[in-house]
């Protein structure tokens, strides 16, 4: 995968059926496309946009290490500034968050 892909390429072109063009050239044709899919698809199923529809890590490698069926992925959270399109819903909230932050400074006597 080249660095210029990010998650809005990755799912516009598992949308358009053509995933394999993340990959790169020299590994494209490979025997192991099936697996390669694969990668992609769990991937996009651990950007979803709300954390429950994330797999956990021990379902991520179950996912990898067999062949039990995936559920098709949403699309992704952190899709944002990359898209005109989208769900409605998603698109008027406001994309932002407030973390706090508490440092303690231990001081000698």
């Amino acid at each position: 995968m080249t660095s210029n892909f990010n998650v809005f390429q990755a799912w516009e072109l598992w949308k358009k059926g053509r995933p394999l063009e993340l990959v790169d050239k020299s590994i494209e044709k490979s025997i192991f496309q099936s697996q390669i899919l694969r990668c992609i698809h769990v991937s996009l199923l651990c950007v979803q946009q709300n954390p429950d529809d994330r797999p956990g890590m021990s379902s991520v490698l179950l996912m990898l290490v067999s062949e039990v069926e995936l559920p098709e992925p949403k699309q992704p959270g952190f899709f944002g500034k990359y898209s005109g399109e989208g769900d409605s819903s998603t698109s008027k909230q406001q994309q932002s968050s407030t973390n706090e932050i508490t440092i303690t400074l231990l001081e000698a006597r």
